[in-house]
């Protein structure tokens, strides 16, 4: 999945330099930058905004900046071609373009709009004048004010309706450190994100598989360093989890196994694992089990398996089960997924990968 941060000129360039420097090197590739924000009053924006996309550019990251008619002054250009001589290459357009001028800007620029704010009748008359939806992305809005940010399944809704037909989608996650005034309540897309906010990676993990986003952006200001970590994994495509793991199964931690893309609701599946078969002959093929409340065997939610012998042809695939499951004699249990990782493994599916740490 793709990554994003938020910028704001009020923070100064020196910080915002070192915050893009940070962010690209932990996998993000996308910024988003407002130029109509209240509160931020004595930002010299013509060359603040020209020292942001040189560092942008210099460290290959997409800004995505708002745009509107009093943009030009602001920035000191007279004309929407002169933005692109900037080097910006994604303008979030909320209004004051007709329809006819949005699809014009959309074959010099990539055009961001607000995705709950997409009617049919402009669908319709984008298409009229000839749009192509892959030059179009939707982005929600963040929220700050509790209680008015959007449902993951709004989201997901508005999501499928517009990646149907081409759109880009983006939405926003609150941060964990440095939270954005003049509320300091977080700025998530969804709702339920606001009360969770220690929890970026996985508000983003949800965000990309529930809510059927491309990009993820932290809407905040910063984030915690551990966060920072689990950003850089997850634009990197996998989960770190932490695993308790049996004596003769170490060979199966401090690497990436990805899911199959025709991914299971009941397990993952490593495509990598059938390496493991030498592995699994050396060790003795005798199954740990489990037992249940009622005395009977099981693998619970979170059991990490390799097929043995009895198995045949999937002999040394590795496994991990998603729900509790029944015991198979063919299956060795060698270890176990901690409590607090658990929530990850609805969402690592369709090749994403978990690293066992």
């Amino acid at each position: 999945m793709k990554t994003g941060i938020s910028i704001y000129f009020s923070g100064g360039m020196e910080k915002n330099e070192l915050l893009i420097k940070k962010a690209v090197k932990n996998g993000v590739t996308y910024a988003f930058t407002s130029l109509h924000i209240p509160e931020e009053t004595g930002v010299d924006y013509s060359n603040s905004i020209r020292q942001l996309l040189n560092c942008c550019r210099e460290e290959k990251l997409n800004l995505i900046a708002d745009v509107g008619p009093e943009t030009y002054e602001k920035l000191g250009v007279a004309s929407m071609e002169e933005l692109k001589s900037l080097g910006i290459t994604h303008v979030r357009l909320d209004y004051g373009f007709s329809p006819r001028e949005v699809v014009e800007i959309s074959k010099s620029f990539y055009v961001v709009l607000n995705a709950s704010t997409i009617m049919e009748e402009e669908l319709l008359e984008w298409k009229q004048y000839g749009a192509d939806f892959t030059r179009f992305a939707a982005c929600h809005n963040f929220y700050p004010k509790q209680f008015t940010a959007l449902s993951l399944k709004q989201v997901k809704e508005i999501n499928n309706r517009l990646k149907y037909l081409g759109f880009t989608t983006m939405a926003f996650v609150p941060g964990s450190l440095t939270l954005r005034g003049p509320l300091f309540e977080g700025l998530p897309t969804v709702e339920e994100h606001r009360n969770h906010r220690a929890e970026v990676a996985f508000n983003m993990l949800e965000l990309s598989v529930q809510g059927n986003c491309d990009v993820v952006l932290v809407g905040d200001v910063d984030i915690k360093e551990k966060d920072w970590e689990a950003v850089k994994c997850i634009s990197q495509g996998y989960v770190e989890m932490e695993a308790d793991l049996s004596p003769g199964y170490e060979f199966v931690r401090d690497q990436i196994h990805h899911d199959r893309p025709d991914s299971s609701e009941y397990i993952f599946r490593s495509q990598e694992s059938r390496l493991y078969k030498q592995d699994i002959e050396a060790e003795e093929n005798s199954s740990e089990t489990m037992v249940g409340e009622n005395g009977m065997l099981f693998r619970k939610a979170g059991s990490i398996c390799i097929s043995n012998k009895k198995y045949l042809r999937y002999m040394g695939e590795l496994e991990i089960a998603r729900v509790d499951l029944p015991m198979d004699e063919r299956l060795n249990v060698i270890g176990q997924i901690k409590e607090k990782d658990l929530k990850f493994l609805p969402y690592v599916q369709k090749g994403f990968g978990v690293k066992l740490i």
